[in-house]
This record gives structure tokens, sequence and C-alpha cells, in this order.
């Protein structure tokens, strides 16, 4: 993981790992989970969990950040806010008024992907939830006096999130070097230059674009069963009309666009490295097995206390006083897999000399599978996170949604723990060979102003 050195703002799917010594709970039975689709179009996923009597209803849209244009940038994150500005028979901020007076919870996110919006509440509820997605799916409002208040709550956003926020810029700046070629370089939240000239028929085209059936996938989770949803999932959507949605393109990067490098001097205190390599995800690799053994190896070198980058750089040399490493594999186009650190100052340790520690853990597992037991330890913590994420229902839901609207199968939570495990000591080195490589790399540094200011 990134330990507090830079800010990620797209939804993570990596679970949580359990600490080094804790062992996997074996598997639990896997639920009961429906799937149909209407009519119309939409995908229907419905997953039984009858531990408590609550539910979740989410629902997912196929279009994120990399499906904007150049110069539009930020239209889906603007029109997420615009959700909750009335429909035909709601008023702006109704909704979210009646939902808080039944007590449920809700809320909406975007990412490079997806924009999803979703209640958690009662399960005699679930009707108000269904019934209330039905009509913004097709009806929404979008007046324009609400769109030119809500367009300066998400500049100030994007100012707080990034144009201020130190970590924040650093890493956008780093994604704009680091893909080259695919549109997952653009923030998701939009270029401030593109959200003051965005118009509110931007947005009532991209909603007429990308809002329907079609494009979307509900999905279900909680203490219900098929019989007594499906109706109300017909009641309420099965009325909305169909539409043929847009092709949706898989966002790929160049195999090896050369090493890239970035400096930056920025308001911060501490000096900070950052290493992103080009990588498949599930979405866009032909040999699945190689993003699994991404995940395995990241866990190695970043699998709780006992792996190998805090053992060896933070405790072992005190080379770094902080480092990480990072990879999400469930994206609809390339990934990358980034390690990070800060230099260990009261040292003298440099960043070049960090990350050159850096690489020569690198090389290690490139020139000598991990052990067994190594292996073993992290599979069983990955496993464990996988085992407890099943314990929410949110989880449950949101791994779903965000598998299908990467273009992946909802099937793969329930086929994870083999895969992880079906992996070899061997096939991690191999992916580290060919892929932990110089010509995929963009490497960025950050730099402290005074840094700057004490050039000649």
């Amino acid at each position: 993981m990134l330990r507090l050195i830079f800010v990620c703002f797209a939804f993570s799917l990596l679970p949580l790992a359990a600490t080094a010594d804790e062992s996997a709970s074996p598997p639990s039975p896997r639920q009961p989970t429906h799937t149909y689709t209407l009519d119309n179009g939409l995908k229907v996923i419905i997953r039984e969990d009858h531990r408590a009597p609550i539910v979740v209803s989410q629902v997912w849209y196929k279009v994120g950040s990399s499906d904007e244009p150049p110069g539009q940038t930020g239209l889906s994150h603007a029109l997420e806010h615009m959700m909750f500005k009335g429909s035909k028979n709601l008023e702006p901020g109704q909704a979210s008024r009646l939902l808080g007076s039944l007590g449920a919870s809700e809320n909406a996110m975007t990412s490079r992907d997806y924009t999803a919006y979703y209640q958690t509440l009662s399960r005699d509820q679930l009707a108000v939830a269904l019934e209330l997605e039905a009509e913004r799916m097709h009806q929404l409002a979008l007046p324009e006096d609400e769109f030119l208040k809500e367009i300066e709550v998400i500049k100030e956003e994007r100012r707080m999130r990034v144009d201020d926020n130190p970590n924040g810029l650093a890493y956008e700046r780093f994604l704009t070097q680091a893909y080259m070629a695919s549109p997952y370089s653009q923030p998701v939240i939009g270029w401030m230059h593109d959200l003051d000239r965005m118009q509110i028929e931007d947005l009532r085209a991209w909603y007429r674009a990308h809002y329907m059936p079609a494009n979307a996938t509900l999905v279900i989770v909680g203490d219900v069963y098929p019989e007594t949803v499906k109706p109300l999932v017909e009641r309420y959507f099965g009325a909305v009309p169909t539409r043929t949605p847009l092709p949706i393109r898989t966002p790929l990067e160049l195999p090896g666009g050369g090493e890239r490098s970035l400096v930056q001097h920025l308001d911060v205190q501490l000096p900070s490295l950052l290493l992103g390599f080009n990588v498949p995800s599930l979405g866009t690799s032909p040999a699945p097995w190689e993003v699994h053994a991404l995940r395995l190896l990241n866990a190695v070198l970043d699998g709780g206390h006992s792996a190998r980058l805090a053992s060896n750089l933070e405790r072992g040399n005190s080379i770094a006083t902080s480092v990480g490493a990072d990879y999400d594999p469930f994206t609809r186009g390339d990934s990358l897999f980034i390690v990070s650190g800060i230099p260990n100052l009261s040292r003298e340790v440099s960043l070049d000399q960090l990350e050159t520690a850096i690489w020569k853990q690198i090389d290690l597992i490139k020139q000598t599978p991990p052990s067994a037991a190594e292996l073993e330890r992290v599979q069983a913590q990955l496993v464990a996170g996988l085992v407890f994420a099943q314990d929410d229902i949110n989880n449950q839901a949101n791994r779903i949604g965000a598998l299908e609207s990467a273009g992946l199968s909802w099937e793969l939570i329930d086929q994870d723990v083999e895969a992880l495990q079906a992996i070899t000591p061997e096939q991690v080195s191999e992916v580290a060979r060919r892929y932990l490589v110089r010509e995929r790399l963009t490497r960025t540094t950050v730099l402290p102003l005074a840094n700057k200011e004490a050039q000649p």
C-alpha cells in the first residue's frame, strides 16, 4: 500500500491484508447469487446475505473519466453531483431527505471506469431506493441554476484535494507521465480549465449518452430473496426506455514507452520518490495468472510488517522512513505497479540511494523466487482479506459492481481464492522480470520548495 506518501482518488478494490501472523480462515461457502437481464438491457445481480435485516442497493454506470474526450474532463464526476439535484418528481435534495428519514445511508462515487450510486437501508424499504434510482436513470432534471452552484462546489473540491494538496498534485502530475497513451492520465475530478468552461448542456448530453439501462448494472446484496426482489426491479426499472449505449473502449498503454522522469518542487516538508511501472490488469492481460502473480509480488514487497520493503529498507538498513507498493488489478484498462518511499534524512540518505535500494529488492526477487513459506504467508494474508471482506454487504456489492463495470465477471469473487493459491514462486519472479523494467518506468521525485530556492 502507499503509506502516507501519495493520495490516489480512484476507488480502491484491493481488500485489506491481514497482519503477518494471521492465518487465513477457510473460504466461506459461496453465497447464493442470482443474475438476469431485463428486456431493456439492465443487468441485475442479487446476492443473498441473511445475517442482518438490511440491504444495499447500487446502480453502476459503465462510464467514468477515461471515457471523457480531451477538453471535457470532469463530466462524469460533475454529473454524479447533479444526480442529487432533482428529477421529474423530486426537488433538489428531496431524495436524500427521504432516505435520511428512513434511517438509510447513501452516497456515490466516480472513478476512471464507472460512476456508482448506492443506498444501505432496511430490507423492507428496498422499494424506495429502487424507485428513486429508476427515476434518476431516465428523468433527471439537470436545472441550470443548480449546476451553476454545484460547479463552484466541485472547483473548491478540486482545490482542496489537488491544487492546495501537494501530495494530491504530485500524484496527478505523475499520472500524466505514467500513462502516455491511456486516458487514465486524465484526473477524475477534471482539469480546472475544463471545469471553468463546462456548461449544463455538456452534462445533459453526457447523461443522454451514458445513463440508460443497457449501460448499467443493478447490484442488490443483503437479506433478500430473488422471488421478492424481481417484481420490484421489474416494476421500477422495467419501464425505463431502452437505448443502445456507446461502445466501451479499453484504455490501453504502450507496452514499453521508455524510461521517464519528472522532478516536482512542491510545498512539502520531506522529499519523496514514486516509481510506476506500466503493467496489465485483469481486464487487459491475456494470461490472468500474470495479474494474480503481480498481486502476490505486491504482497511480498509490501504485505504487512514482515514484507521485504519494510523489513529491509525501513528497519534493516534504515534507508527509508516509509516505503511501500501498490497495484490495482481490477481495472478496465492497463494498470500501474507502484513503489514509493521517503528517504531517511536523519541518516542523510538521498533519493538516489533510496531508489538504488528499492531496485536491489526488485532485482533480488527477479533472480530468486520467494520461498514456499514466504509465498504461503502472503497468500494467506490476501485470502484472509477476501474472507473478512465478506462480512460487510457493502464490500460485497462494491466488488460485484466494480468488476462488472470494468468488463469483468462478478463470478471472479468466488474464484479469487483458488486463483491466488494456484500461483507458484517462479511465477512471482517471472512477472517481476517481465514488468518491473526500466522501459516501463515512470519516476517522479518530489522535492521541498526550499531545495529549489537553494539552487544557484
